[in-house]
């Protein structure tokens, strides 16, 4: 008799284990993915981030559908993205940028949303805190604390010993606090260095030119350039024309020196979207985003690109091309 219910028992089991699996199975996922910029420049971000989903076991169109949009670089650009996704009624929003983020939590209170690329979530409301973010709303930031534009201008100082003002572009019409602070601190570093600062503004994609020939009316002879999605979605025009004004210039984001710029250093975008797609699937499986503590970037990477060293004039020191995580020949 108690081997007769030890039976029954364990086969009830072994079915309810069962139809658990094949619901699980049977349950198609929906992802938004809002990207900052656009397909043909960023696409590398969203490839990441399907590349982890795989690893995870989703696989599209069987167990998962992710719905991706891209705002172009424009603050209206996600407005129309995420209102948009929402209306496809998906399980999990996944936005790049602080911009992105805080019009994501704008929309929705109840659809969890996890960020990428995000310089401050405090200070722009997004969490109550890294530890404990509360609400709906998760992710990964790239700030590591103040220092790191520093450390960039002080590689651009070792490539470029002769500069003596340092243009510092930067959007000044972005909804969040980061970018004020970035130029803050940027304007900080020059100086500790014995650079002249010298902002200058750019708001839309026209500005770009504009920008460049204030530069050069102030006798700039460095550029460092604020990260925003402005800026990243029109990097290969900003390159160019750092380029063509024969400008030696640093950015923080490793795309900037892939697409031509002479020298990047900071947080690996491309990991920060792998490691949002682990994000989503612990939310996807019961956890609450507000009790994801919010992730400060670990991994770093050094971009050189030599093709725009020689453009330059510049002989990269020996001492940083063995540093480098990337050198592009």
């Amino acid at each position: 008799m108690d081997r007769r219910r030890f039976t029954l028992g364990t086969g009830l089991a072994l079915v309810t284990i069962a139809r658990a699996v094949a619901q699980n199975v049977a349950k198609t996922y929906r992802i938004g993915f809002v990207e900052a910029g656009s397909s043909v420049a960023n696409q590398l971000f969203l490839d990441a981030f399907k590349s982890e989903l795989r690893e995870l076991g989703y696989i599209e169109g069987a167990n998962v559908i992710v719905d991706s949009r891209w705002a172009e670089g424009r603050a209206e650009g996600f407005h129309h993205a995420i209102t948009d996704l929402i209306s496809l009624g998906p399980d999990v929003i996944v936005v790049s940028s602080g911009a992105g983020a805080l019009e994501a939590k704008r929309e929705t209170s109840s659809i969890p949303i996890v960020f990428v690329g995000v310089v401050d979530p405090v200070g722009d409301g997004l969490v109550a805190s890294l530890a404990r973010p509360g609400g709906n709303v998760t992710g990964l930031t790239l700030n590591a604390g103040k220092g790191l534009i520093g450390k960039i201008l002080q590689l651009l100082t070792k490539i470029a010993p002769g500069m003596t003002r340092l243009a510092i572009l930067w959007n000044p019409g972005t909804v969040t606090l980061a970018n004020r602070e970035r130029l803050s601190e940027a304007q900080d570093a020059a100086r500790a260095l014995t650079l002249t600062p010298l902002p200058i503004e750019v708001r839309d994609r026209n500005g770009f030119a504009p920008a460049f020939a204030a530069m050069r009316a102030q006798r700039a002879n460095g550029l460092f350039v604020v990260t925003d999605p402005l800026t990243l979605a029109n990097r290969s025009v900003l390159v160019n024309l750092a380029s063509l004004e024969r400008i030696p210039a640093a950015y923080d984001f490793g795309e900037f020196a892939r697409s031509g710029g002479l020298l990047a250093y900071g947080a690996s975008t491309t990991w920060q979207f792998r490691q949002a797609a682990d994000y989503v699937d612990k939310i996807l499986r019961g956890e609450k985003p507000g009790g994801l503590p919010v992730q400060q970037p670990t991994k770093f990477e050094l971009t050189i690109n030599l093709q725009a060293a020689k453009a330059l004039g510049i002989t990269i020191p020996q001492s940083l091309l063995v540093r480098a995580d990337e050198v592009i020949q």
